[in-house]
C-alpha cells in the first residue's frame, strides 16, 4: 500500500537479537515438546551461514527456523545459489523494454485512484516469464544449425534465442520493466500544472526533467549501497515476495512445483474474482455494519457516522471498523512487513481517528467550514480556492489579487496530515543519529575492509562490481540536464534554489533509505522540502513544485532504485548488469509515465478537480502537491508566527524531542515489562496518525487482519509454511488483483476516454457513497 513511502524494524546486529515474539517462543519451548531450539547448523549448511556473527541458537519450531530479522532472511529465506548463467541478453532487453510499457502505464493510472498503490513486480515478472518460455520455445537456436551449412547463421541465432529463458535473463528483463513503473513519480507536476496552471509541458523538457530526477536518485544509491544495500539488515521487505517467485519459478524441485502450483490456482482465482468488488459489486470495498444499521438515522447522526464509520468512497470518512473484501487495495505489503512495523503503525491509526474526529468536530482550523477530508484548497466560505486568480500566468503572486481573494485554507485533516509529516521527519532523523549510528559507522567500516558478512554480499564478490566513480558520473549527468531544464523549461525555478533543492535531497536520502530498507516502508519528506523551498522561492508555486521535485522525488527515486539493487544482491545479477538495466528502466519510464499521464489527465480532467472524487478515479495525488505548492508560497502568511498554521514548520523539531527522550529511557531500561524500547518507532507512529486523512479508508482493518494471520499465526506458529508460501502467496493475489485492474482500467473505467459503468443494483448503488453511509450530502 502506497499512500506514501515506508518501512520494517528489524533488528540491529548491535543490539539485542530478540524481538517480543521471540522471548515467549522461549517460554513456550519450556513447556512443550512441540518446539525445539536446536542450533543452526545442525541442519543448514556452513555456506548459508553468516561466517563472521555469532552463530547463536535460533528458535525453531517444528523443525523449521522462525523468520526475525534481516539475517534470518539472508540465511533462511532466501537461497544464496547462483546457477551463473547470463543476465544481459538482447531477449532480457526486449522483454523487459516490452513489459516497461505495461508497469509504467499501470503504476500512472494508479496515482489517479482513490488509494495509490504500487505495481506488483510479481504481476510483470509472470507475464515476462510466460513470453520468456514461449520466446525459447519458439524461435530458433544455434543447435538447429550446427554441423549445417548455414552453420554461419549460429552466433546469430545464439544472439537470438541463447536457449532456456534462465533466472537471470528473468530478473533483469522484470527490473528494466518495474524501474519504469516507478522512476517518474516527478511525472505528476506536470499533471498539476496542466490541471490548475493550464500549462501543457513540452514532452522534451518533462522527460528530461524526470531521466534527471531518476538519475540522481540512482547516483545517491550507488554511493551509499555499503550503507543501504549490503548489509543482512537491509532487507526491503516488499521484495521478498517477488525473490521467492523467482527462486520458485527456475530452482526446480518437489518443493518448487508445490509452489508453483499454489502461485497459479492463487493468481488465477484472484483474477477472477477481482472483477466482482471492482466492478459488478463495489460495495463489497467497505461493509461496515454500523452504515447499514442507521440508514433511517436522523441527518445529523448520519453525518458523524459517516465521517467516522463510511470509507469506501474517496473523502468519504475514516472507515472505522469497516471490511473491505477488494483485494486490490489491501494488498500483500502487510504479508511482508514485520509485525513490530505493523504494531507501531495501528498505535498510529488508532491517534488517527482519535486525531481527526477531535480536529474537526472542535473547529480546529476552521474545520467545519470545509470537508472533514480533502486535499484540495479552499477559501474561507467553504469553496474551492480561486488560486489562478492569485498567482495569473505568469505563476507568481499578485498580491493585490491576494488581498481581494484572500488566504487559502487546508482542511483539518490535511493541516494534521502535514503537521505529523513534519514530526516524522524530525522523528526520523533523531531515531537514525541516536539509535542507529552505531550500525552506520560498522557498516562503512565493513565496507572499506571487505568483511560484510552477509552471505549473499559474499557469494557476488566473484562479480565486477561498479566504480564508484561511474555513480558519480550520474550525478553530473543529471545536475546537467537538470540544469538544461531549469534554464529552458517552464519552471520559474532559480539556479540556485535548483542546487539547494539537490542538495536537500542527498541529505535526507540516506536517512528514507535506512528506515526503508529495514522497516518495509518509510517517511514522506515532502512537507520538509516544500518548506526550504518557501524560504527560498517565496510566492512562486510552480518554482516550489520542481524544487520538490529534484530533492523529495530523487529520495522516492533513491529508495525504489536500491530496494532493486538488493533485490539483484539476493538473485546473483552482475553489479554492472544492474547498472545499465536501472538506467533504461529510468529511461523508458521517464517516456511511458509522461504519455498516460497526459491520456489520463485529458480524460478525466472533470474528476480530478472535484475535492472528493470517486471510487474509480481521484485528483487526492495532484491536489495534494498542488495545495502544497501554493500554501508554502505563501509561506509568511500562512506558516509564519502570525498565520493559521505556524505550528507545522514548528512540527519538524518538535519531532526530534520525545525521540531523544525514548533514547535517553532505553539507554537505562532497555526492556520495560515485555517491550523494547527500541522497537518503538515514532516516526512511524506520526506517519500513520494521518493516514487516513484522504482517501479510501475501508481497507485499515481488512489490512490489520491480514498483518495478524501473516507475521503472528504463520511466521510464529507455521513457520515453515510462511518462509515456503507467505511470500508466493501474497505475489499471487497481488498480480492477479492488478491484471484485471489493468483490463478494467482501459476497458470499462474510461482511462482512455470512454468510461462504461456496470448496471445499477443493490450492490452497485446509482446514488450515494458505495458503502451506504450516506450522510454529507452524498445523496444530494
Amino acid at each position: 500500500m502506497a499512500k506514501t513511502e515506508g518501512n520494517t524494524l528489524a533488528e540491529l546486529p548491535s543490539l539485542p537479537a530478540q524481538t517480543k515474539e521471540d522471548i515467549i517462543d522461549e517460554k513456550a519451548s519450556r513447556k512443550t515438546d512441540s518446539i525445539d531450539i536446536v542450533h543452526e547448523k545442525d541442519q543448514y549448511s556452513d555456506s548459508q551461514l553468516d561466517s563472521t556473527q555469532d552463530q547463536d541458537d535460533v528458535v525453531y519450531i517444528n523443525g523449521e527456523p522462525v523468520i526475525t530479522n534481516g539475517r534470518d532472511v539472508s540465511r533462511f529465506l532466501v537461497d544464496v545459489r547462483d546457477d551463473e548463467d547470463p543476465a544481459l541478453t538482447f531477449r532480457s532487453l526486449i522483454l523487459g523494454t516490452i513489459f516497461a510499457g505495461l508497469g509504467a502505464s499501470l503504476y500512472q493510472i494508479y496515482l489517479f485512484k482513490p488509494v495509490q498503490m504500487s505495481v506488483s513486480t510479481v504481476f510483470l515478472l509472470l507475464l515476462i516469464y510466460s513470453a520468456g518460455i514461449a520466446w525459447a520455445a519458439l524461435l530458433p537456436t544455434a543447435k538447429l544449425v550446427e554441423g549445417t551449412r548455414l552453420s554461419s547463421l549460429a552466433p546469430v541465432l545464439n544472439f537470438l534465442n541463447p536457449g532456456p529463458f534462465g533466472l537471470k535473463e528473468h530478473v533483469v528483463a522484470s527490473l528494466v520493466a518495474s524501474t519504469a513503473a516507478y522512476g517518474s513519480t516527478a511525472v505528476m507536476n506536470f499533471a498539476v500544472q496542466r490541471l490548475y496552471y493550464d500549462t501543457h509541458v513540452e514532452a522534451t523538457t518533462a522527460v528530461l526533467a524526470t531521466f534527471s530526477t531518476a538519475l540522481f536518485g540512482y547516483g545517491l544509491v550507488g554511493l551509499l549501497r555499503p550503507l543501504t544495500v549490503y548489509p543482512s539488515e537491509m532487507v526491503y521487505w516488499a521484495n521478498l515476495p517477488t525473490v521467492s517467485i523467482f527462486q520458485a519459478l527456475h530452482f526446480d524441485s518437489t518443493a518448487n512445483k508445490k509452489r508453483l502450483k499454489l502461485f497459479w490456482s492463487s493468481f488465477t482465482a484472484m483474477f477472477c474474482y477481482e472483477v466482482i468488488p471492482s466492478y459488478i459489486f463495489p460495495t463489497l470495498n467497505g461493509v461496515n455494519i454500523f452504515c447499514l444499521a442507521t440508514q433511517k438515522a436522523p441527518s445529523g447522526a448520519v453525518d458523524v457516522i459517516t465521517n467516522l464509520f463510511g470509507g469506501s468512497n474517496s473523502n468519504e470518512g475514516l472507515g472505522f471498523l469497516e471490511m473491505s473484501f477488494d483485494w486490490q487495495y489491501i494488498g500483500s505489503s502487510y504479508m511482508s512487513y514485520p509485525l513490530i512495523q505493523q504494531a507501531n503503525s495501528w498505535i498510529g491509526y488508532i491517534f488517527c481517528y482519535i486525531a481527526i474526529m477531535g480536529i474537526y468536530y472542535s473547529n480546529t482550523w476552521n474545520s467545519l467550514a470545509y470537508p472533514m477530508l480533502s486535499t484540495s484548497l479552499f477559501s474561507s466560505n467553504g469553496s474551492v480556492y480561486h488560486q489562478s486568480a492569485v498567482f495569473g500566468s505568469s505563476f507568481q503572486l499578485n498580491q493585490t489579487a491576494l488581498e481581494q481573494v484572500g488566504l487559502p485554507a487546508l482542511t483539518g485533516s490535511n493541516a494534521w496530515k502535514n503537521l505529523t509529516a513534519n514530526l516524522s521527519i524530525g522523528g526520523l532523523i533523531a531515531h537514525c543519529i541516536l539509535f542507529w549510528r552505531p550500525y552506520v559507522v560498522e557498516s562503512f567500516k565493513q565496507a572499506r575492509k571487505g568483511t560484510q558478512p552477509d552471505p549473499h554480499w559474499q557469494a557476488m564478490r566473484k562479480y565486477n562490481e561498479v566504480p564508484w566513480y561511474w555513480y558519480f558520473g550520474l550525478l553530473v549527468l543529471s545536475f546537467f540536464a537538470g540544469l538544461i531544464v531549469v534554464f529552458k523549461g517552464q519552471t520559474t525555478l532559480p539556479w540556485y534554489a535548483y542546487i539547494t533543492a539537490l542538495a536537500l535531497g542527498a541529505l535526507v536520502a540516506p536517512f528514507s533509505n535506512l528506515l526503508f530498507a529495514r522497516m518495509g516502508n518509510g517517511i514522506a519528506t515532502n512537507q520538509l522540502m516544500k518548506m526550504v523551498a518557501a524560504a527560498v522561492n517565496p510566492g512562486r508555486p510552480v518554482a516550489n513544485l520542481y524544487f520538490s521535485m529534484w530533492s523529495h522525488d530523487v529520495i522516492s527515486t533513491s529508495i525504489g532504485l536500491a530496494g532493486d539493487l538488493k533485490l539483484g544482491q539476493y538473485l546473483k545479477i552482475p553489479p554492472r548488469t544492474m547498472f545499465v538495466t536501472q538506467i533504461w528502466g529510468a529511461l523508458l519510464g521517464a517516456v511511458i509515465n509522461y504519455v498516460v499521464m497526459i491520456s489520463v489527465v485529458d480524460a478525466q480532467r472533470d474528476i480530478l478537480l472535484t475535492p472528493t472524487g470517486t471510487n474509480v478515479w481521484s485528483g487526492q495525488e495532484v491536489q495534494s502537491l498542488n495545495s502544497a505548492a501554493v500554501t508554502w508560497s505563501l509561506a509568511k502568511q500562512l506558516y509564519g508566527p502570525k498565520g493559521p498554521y505556524f505550528w507545522i514548520p514548528m512540527s519538524l523539531f518538535l519531532g526530534m524531542a520525545p525521540t531523544f527522550v525514548q533514547w535517553l529511557i532505553w539507554k537505562r531500561w532497555p526492556v520495560i515489562g515485555p517491550v523494547k524500547v527500541d522497537t518503538i518507532m515514532l516516526p512511524i507512529i506520526y506517519m500513520y496518525s494521518a493516514w487516513m486523512s484522504a482517501g479510501v479508508n475501508s481497507t485499515i482493518t481488512s489490512s490489520i487482519i491480514v498483518g495478524l494471520v501473516s507475521q503472528l499465526w504463520l511466521r510464529k506458529y507455521h513457520p515453515g509454511w510462511y518462509r515456503k508460501y507467505n511470500y508466493i502467496l501474497g505475489g499471487a493475489l497481488d498480480g492477479g488483483a492488478q491484471v484485471m485492474i489493468f483490463i478494467l482500467s482501459f476497458a470499462v473505467y474510461g482511462a482512455s476516454g470512454v468510461a462504461r459503468p456496470f448496471p445499477f443494483w443493490a450492490g452497485n448503488p446509482a446514488v450515494g457513497n458505495v458503502d451506504y453511509c450516506n450522510g454529507n450530502g452524498a445523496l444530494d
